[in-house]
């Protein structure tokens, strides 16, 4: 596929693009991958995640970290940026945010594995570490530590 055939069909990428008023209706795209016949992990992090407490209305703040070993397909990373601000005011429950981000990415990419770790910093006194993951690590691949350090005040 041509460069000019991709972006064609990609809904961001290229583009001035709105922010996505909520988390089902943003456009998640999916590129080639380039290399579909070799395991490797892909990571993103996001520092600044946000949603809000579906009971309070207060903001939530977490870091997240996702990996995938990608098949056929990869995320396109401006999809995935706005997608991620779409629970900026988004109420739900920091399990549902992150298991929600994490099958809806399993389901686009249809991935090898897959993992979400969401650090989120407490409220109540209590930080909820959420973590979901599907498929199994290829053999031959590395997969860092997260690089998110248990809370203890998270500096």
């Amino acid at each position: 596929m041509s460069n000019a055939d991709l972006t064609q069909h990609l809904s961001h990428l290229g583009q001035q693009s709105a922010a996505p008023a909520d988390p089902a209706t943003a456009v998640l795209d999916r590129v080639p991958n380039p290399h579909p016949d070799t395991d490797y992990i892909a990571r993103f992090t996001a520092p600044e995640f946000t949603s809000i407490c579906p009971v309070t209305g207060q903001p939530d703040f977490a870091i997240l970290v996702i990996d995938y070993a990608p098949d056929q397909w990869l995320v396109e990373s401006k999809s995935l940026k706005l997608y991620l601000h779409a629970f900026r005011n988004h109420g739900a429950f920091h399990e549902d945010c992150t298991v929600a981000i994490g099958k809806r990415l399993a389901g686009l990419l249809q991935p090898r594995f897959l993992r979400i770790g969401g650090y989120w910093f407490p409220r109540g006194g209590i930080p909820i570490d959420v973590f979901w993951q599907t498929g199994d690590l290829p053999k031959n691949v590395w997969l860092p530590d997260t690089g998110v350090q248990p809370y203890r005040a998270r500096f």
